[in-house]
């Protein structure tokens, strides 16, 4: 099967479970593909861990889940070592980190200690327990639900790990159609747990390099780096976006051109995945009465196409 025809047979598949998102749907397969991390946030009940699941049973990678509390801690995550009589000796028992995707459930419900447990593992795909460092499974990745800052129990984010998470997407309310579906008993949970899996680890990792060989032309990178200047300008936010920003928006966009059947990334590519690799990152100046995600729009406006 043609690439071109393996991603479209996922975006159905994912489509099928998640009426009415198509562009969120998308995004979140441009996020693996680029090797990415994926945060949702949203309101309780839209679908955030529905399309988790959908899309760990579709990439066909082992999955593990974790509800993030307020009572978790660092050890949970990452395991622990136990005394065994019969070796005498410690042993060590991983933890749900040690999975190809972690599932992490409601993620800003936890302290922020437990939080900074997955920062090396989001960045370096290893994990240091007991002064000895353990590799992860590769590919690993994380799917994070989040809950609105101002919802009862939630700890925002701390810049660092929201550096961490190449996109970040909201789902929204569903299209009256769909909805209708929902009321029907037509539950979407149970569906997406009875998803075939459609690629292998080695087959998505070919994607991936796919995805990281798309060319991208010298106007291009003059538009990338433009788009980030402005941002660091001082006009639209109160800090800019950092280097590594910056190749994390070029990865995606390279996804994206790979998603749209072409070899080469043009300006829409980058213009379709900035707000959901930029606005998690930036904090509109005070002046601003936006948000970050409008903040950003209004930037990438005013910014000249190559």
């Amino acid at each position: 099967m043609q690439i071109a025809e393996k991603i479209q047979q996922i975006l159905e598949q994912l489509d099928s479970v998640m009426a009415g998102k198509p562009a969120q749907t998308a995004l979140s397969v441009t996020c693996l593909l680029a090797g990415g991390h994926l945060l949702i946030e949203d309101i309780p009940g839209v679908g955030k861990t529905t399309l988790a699941q959908a899309l760990a049973r579709t990439f066909g990678l082992d999955f593990s889940r974790v509800q993030f509390t307020a009572d978790l801690m660092p050890s949970d995550l990452s395991g622990v070592s136990v005394y065994d009589r019969n070796q005498e000796a410690f042993v060590f028992h991983p933890g749900p980190l040690f999975a190809q995707l972690l599932l992490a459930d409601e993620i800003n419900r936890a302290s922020p200690k437990t939080q900074s447990a997955l920062l090396e593992a989001m960045e370096e795909r290893q994990v240091t327990i007991e002064g000895k460092t353990r590799p992860l499974p590769q590919p690993f990745f994380v799917i994070a639900t989040q809950n609105p800052l101002e919802q009862l129990g939630t700890w925002p984010l701390p810049e660092s790990q929201l550096d961490r998470f190449l996109m970040r997407i909201s789902l929204g309310y569903p299209e009256r159609a769909a909805e209708r579906l929902l009321l029907a008993g037509n539950g979407r949970r149970q569906l997406a747990l009875k998803l075939p899996a459609l690629l292998t680890a080695r087959q998505l990792a070919l994607l991936q390099q796919t995805a990281a060989a798309i060319h991208v032309a010298e106007p291009l990178l003059d538009y990338v780096q433009d788009l980030v200047a402005a941002t660091r300008s001082g006009q639209w936010f109160d800090q800019g976006l950092s280097p590594r920003a910056g190749i994390a928006l070029l990865r995606a966009a390279r996804a994206h051109a790979l998603i749209a059947g072409r070899n080469y990334v043009a300006p829409d590519d980058v213009r379709a995945v900035l707000v959901p690799c930029a606005a998690h990152r930036l904090a509109p100046v005070s002046t601003a009465a936006r948000s970050a995600e409008a903040q950003v729009h209004a930037m990438m406006d005013a910014t000249a196409l190559p």
